[in-house]
Order: C-alpha cells, then structure tokens, then sequence
C-alpha cells in the first residue's frame, strides 16, 4: 500500500510540476504589491455611506438565486447613492485588512490576492454627475475620473454596440491588476481570476435582487477599445468581466 501511495504521490507531481515551473516572485521574496490602487491624484473623492448604515431591504437567499436572470431592458428608473454603495459593497466591499497584509473581501479570492479595481459608467444615479468613476475598496470611496459627455455610445461601441451597456444606470467593469496574483502564482494567475471575476458576477447578480434591479454580465467586448477608453494598458491592468445594472 505504502509503494501503491507513493507511486500515485510521484506520478501527481509529475503531472503538476509544469504548472509551478517558474518560481513566483512571492518564492522569490521580492515584495509584494500593493493590496488596492492609490487615489489618483486631483480626481475627486466621493466618501461612500458605511455598510452597515444602509437601509437595503432583506431578501431570502434562495428567492434570489430562483429570480435571478439576465436582464438587457431596463426602465428610466435611478439608482440611489445606497443601492450603488450596496452593490459596490457586496461585490468588492473590504472587511479586514490582515497583517500579512492581504483584504478579506465580501468575495472570495484565490491566496486572498483580490486582483480587481471596479471602474463604473454612472449613468443615472442620485447625487452623482454621469460619467468614469473608480472604486476604492480600502476606504470606501469613489474616485470620479471623467464626467464628461458621450460615454454612454462609447462604451456601448467597444461592448459591439450592445445599447444597454450604455442605457443603464451604471456599467461595472471589473479590470485586473494581474500583479497582484501573477506575485503569487505566476502564469497561473491567469486562470485564478478568471474564478475571481466569476464570484464577483454572481453576487451582483445576487445583490441586484434586493433593490430590485436587473443585471446582465457581459463578455463581449472589443479588448484594446474598451482598456483604452478606461485608460488601461491592456497588458498590467485590463477588463476581464463587466456588467450592466438597471431598474427593472
């Protein structure tokens, strides 16, 4: 039993072994990146309502994964300051910050790494001027990048003219700043926060429920048009997963 166990052991590894071939910078104890982007500077900071101050009506969880589907019609219908920070919140929302140091995070994340920056199409929100925001996960805040005019037809084109990316009341983008796992893992953070960014879908999808919104994710987009109207680089810093979010 003991030679049978060993052979298996043996036979596992070398099947893995490719996978962890090249050290990590982490094994190679070169430090480790910042755990969120700083605020940038001269943009506006918008401090969001605390989590645990939101009036966001309860809802039975299963009644939520039973109602929950795509959605790519909306009504004129604004969101509120609190329903935005709520789904904002539930999605990348911060609840410890560690001593390792590392985020602990409404979502689970591979090693805790939480590789995404949220960037937002505020369409039609209270109390917010349309445009680019970011969310700062540590510090709870919105970080307002662009108001100006048009970004709704611009980010419907680089999403293949799918008008409800535009039409909604907010767009979430959802772009990985892959240092943060590629530290970690390597080229197998390349695979890790594709699960990420799935976690972070569904609950939106989840969230949406409780403020009676509708939501679609979306995949299809035009890679370089869309990191470029964000002002990303496509390579360190690019769109992996978006969403669209509207009153039903």
């Amino acid at each position: 039993m003991d030679k049978f166990k060993s052979t298996i052991g043996q036979e596992f590894i070398e099947r893995t072994k490719y996978q962890y071939s090249a050290p990590s910078d982490q094994e190679k104890e070169l430090p480790q990146p910042p755990l969120d982007q700083e605020l940038d500077a001269g943009k506006p900071v918008i401090d969001l309502p605390p989590p645990q101050e939101l009036a966001i009506p309860r809802i039975d969880l299963l009644t939520a994964i039973e109602n929950r589907k795509s959605t790519r019609k909306f009504t004129d219908g604004w969101l509120t300051l609190e329903e935005l920070t709520f789904l904002l919140w539930t999605t990348q929302g911060v609840k410890r910050v560690t001593s390792r140091p590392a985020t602990l995070r409404t979502v689970p994340s591979a090693g805790s790494r939480h590789p995404f920056e949220t960037y937002l199409w505020v369409h039609r929100v209270e109390g917010l001027v349309p445009g680019i925001y970011r969310y700062k996960a540590i510090g709870h805040q919105l970080v307002q990048l662009d108001a100006g005019a048009g970004w709704g037809e611009k980010l419907s084109e680089a999403c293949y003219k799918q008008p409800f990316v535009g039409d909604a009341a907010a767009s979430f983008f959802w772009a990985a700043d892959i240092y943060r796992s590629e530290w970690r893992y390597s080229e197998r953070a390349y695979r890790y926060i594709l699960l990420d960014a799935g976690h972070i879908c569904q609950n939106l999808h989840l969230a949406c429920e409780a403020i009676g919104a509708g939501m679609c994710a979306v995949g299809a987009y035009h890679d370089d048009a869309l990191n470029a109207l964000l002002g990303l680089d496509g390579k360190d810093n690019f769109v992996a997963y978006a969403a669209a979010v509207g009153k039903k």
